[in-house]
């Protein structure tokens, strides 16, 4: 196993592709990690981190979707959530750059 941490920060970012295209922000990740998580040391560990916070980030918008009708709760959870999908994988990503191993907050444990 070797390490990369370009690839490692590369993950993280690969978050983002929403940004350019529209779709992606799990599937890009999910797609790396299953494929270099046996070559990459440490990328296992990252990989699942940042897929549980996609699902996580999911089933809020999920949420959400409801809580429009009450008084437009829906609305402010989708800004926030916006927020918090653009600014926690660039500041992983740094952290990983570093050699941490950054956790996302508020993230549920889908794999372990």
């Amino acid at each position: 196993m070797q390490e990369n941490k370009q690839l490692i920060v590369l993950t993280h970012l690969s978050q983002l592709i929403t940004l350019v295209i529209g779709f992606g922000s799990l599937l890009l990740p999910l797609i790396i990690w299953l494929t270099q998580k046996d070559k990459v040391y440490n990328l296992d560990k990252h990989g699942k981190n940042i897929v549980n916070f996609q699902l996580s980030l999911l089933v809020y918008c999920l949420l959400c979707i409801p809580l429009i009708l009450f008084l437009g709760l829906g609305l402010l959870g989708f800004i926030v959530l916006g927020i918090i999908s653009v600014i926690f994988p660039v500041i992983n990503a740094i952290k990983a750059s570093n050699g941490e191993t950054p956790t996302y907050p508020l993230s549920f444990n889908f794999i372990s």
